[in-house]
This record gives C-alpha cells, sequence and structure tokens, in this order.
C-alpha cells in the first residue's frame, strides 16, 4: 500500500467509527476506501465489519450510562442479533464475488435512501418500553440478518425500528444500538475469520483509527450537528451506487 492509501484507509475507518456512533452508516465509507484499494466485493464486506467492531466497542462503552439503565431487558434482542448475524453472514459466504457484485448497487441504493430517509423514520421522545416485546424481536431478528450479510444503513434501520417498538430518547435509543451494532458484527467477524476473506493489511490500518472514530463520534453527537456527517454519508453511498451499477 502506498502511503496516500494509507492515509484514506485510516480517514475512512476514523469517519466511519464517528457516523456509526452517532447514527450508522460506517460501512458505505470503508467499503468505498476498500473498493478504491482494489479489495474484491465480498472481501472488502467482510473486512468492514472487523474494521467497525472498535467503534462499536467504543462508542458503546462512551454511552455505559444510558445503557446500565436498560441493559436487563435488551438481552433478548442480544440473544436474536447473535442468531441472525450468524445467519446473514454464512449467507455471505456461500456467495461468490460475481454474484455479490451484482446485487451489492441495489443494496448500496436501497441502504442510502434508508439512511436519507433516517430522520423521519427516527420518532423522537416516545414514551420507553420493554425492549424484548415480539415486535421488538422480530424486527431486531430481521435487521441483524441483513447486517451480518451486508450492514450499509443498519444503524439507520434499528434506529427507526427501536424507536418505534421501544420508545426513549435518542441517546437511550443510540446507545442500544451501538451494543447491538458491536453484538452483531463480533458474531459476524468470527464466521468471516472462519470463511478467510478477511483483508488484513487493510484491518490493521483501519481499525484503530475506527476505535478512536467511535468514542469521538458519541462526544460528537452529544454536541455537534449532525446534517453535515449525515450528507457527507449520503453522498459517498449515492458515489458507490453508481458506480457498482456502472460495473455491473
Amino acid at each position: 500500500m502506498t502511503i496516500t492509501m494509507i492515509a484514506l484507509l485510516a480517514a475512512a475507518g476514523f469517519f466511519a467509527g464517528a457516523v456509526n456512533a452517532i447514527a450508522g452508516g460506517g460501512t458505505f465509507l470503508v467499503f468505498g476506501a476498500m473498493t478504491l484499494a482494489g479489495i474484491p466485493p465480498i472481501v472488502a464486506n467482510a473486512t468492514s465489519a472487523i474494521v467497525q467492531f472498535p467503534g462499536y466497542v467504543t462508542s458503546t462503552l462512551a454511552y455505559r450510562d444510558e445503557i446500565s439503565s436498560r441493559w436487563r431487558s435488551a438481552i433478548v434482542l442480544v440473544v436474536v442479533s447473535i442468531i441472525g448475524s450468524t445467519g446473514g453472514a454464512l449467507l455471505l459466504l456461500a456467495l461468490d464475488n460475481r454474484s455479490f457484485h451484482l446485487i451489492v448497487p441495489w443494496l448500496l441504493a436501497a441502504a442510502t435512501l434508508i439512511f436519507a430517509a433516517g430522520p423521519w423514520l427516527r420518532p423522537a421522545g416516545s414514551a420507553e418500553r420493554p425492549a424484548g416485546s415480539p415486535l421488538s424481536v422480530v424486527s431486531q431478528f430481521l435487521n441483524s440478518i441483513y447486517g451480518g450479510f451486508f450492514g450499509a444503513g443498519m444503524g439507520v434501520m434499528m434506529l427507526a425500528v427501536l424507536g418505534l417498538t421501544t420508545g426513549g430518547s435518542y441517546h437511550h435509543l443510540n446507545a442500544l444500538k451501538n451494543m447491538l451494532a458491536m453484538t452483531i458484527a463480533s458474531v459476524a467477524i468470527v464466521v468471516f475469520i472462519g470463511g478467510g476473506v478477511i483483508a488484513w493489511p487493510e484491518t490493521i490500518v483501519m481499525m484503530p483509527a475506527g476505535a478512536l472514530g467511535g468514542y469521538s463520534g458519541v462526544w460528537l453527537a452529544r454536541r455537534v450537528p449532525q446534517v453535515i456527517l449525515r450528507w457527507c454519508v449520503i453522498v459517498v453511498g449515492a458515489a458507490l451506487t453508481v458506480y457498482y451499477f456502472a460495473k455491473a
């Protein structure tokens, strides 16, 4: 890797960790950077899970006060996230790069639209309800399958669903989302490492930056308007969608 590529990958890792901590969308940045580095799509997608994992951990730790008040009711969501993400990751490994390449633009297009619609999908300040209701369990199971398989836009979808099914303040919802995303990523990582589809040199460059970005993102989420980062992610998602449709 050149110095320029190392800098690009590190920057993508940092900003991916930051935007994941705020709402979601880091996969767009990581996947895009690895695409520029010439990584095959399945490997790029699998590597993005391990690259973003430290950011999920640090952002979850930064939200430890919000999580400590709701962790008991969230246990069932953690369990279904483990089951669903295992299935999604195994489904990815069952495809070849050509098959995955054909569906990537459609996944990116859908995820970009969902991410762009995030502020309208996410209820704010709704009454808090137990996190283990049947509706929240089924919804999180479907989200975790998608997260294990691809993951772009997963955070936005989880925020929307958690807002509808469990309620609570934005920061409580975001804390729960980060913890569940960490669970989904950790399971997918085990499957992907076992499948031998991780690009380790790129991972080593991006993981520390992602961890720093994850912790910094919670600081930004508490203090800085989110519109600029949101639009950056939307632009990246749209550009990747066009790029992969052109290559399909």
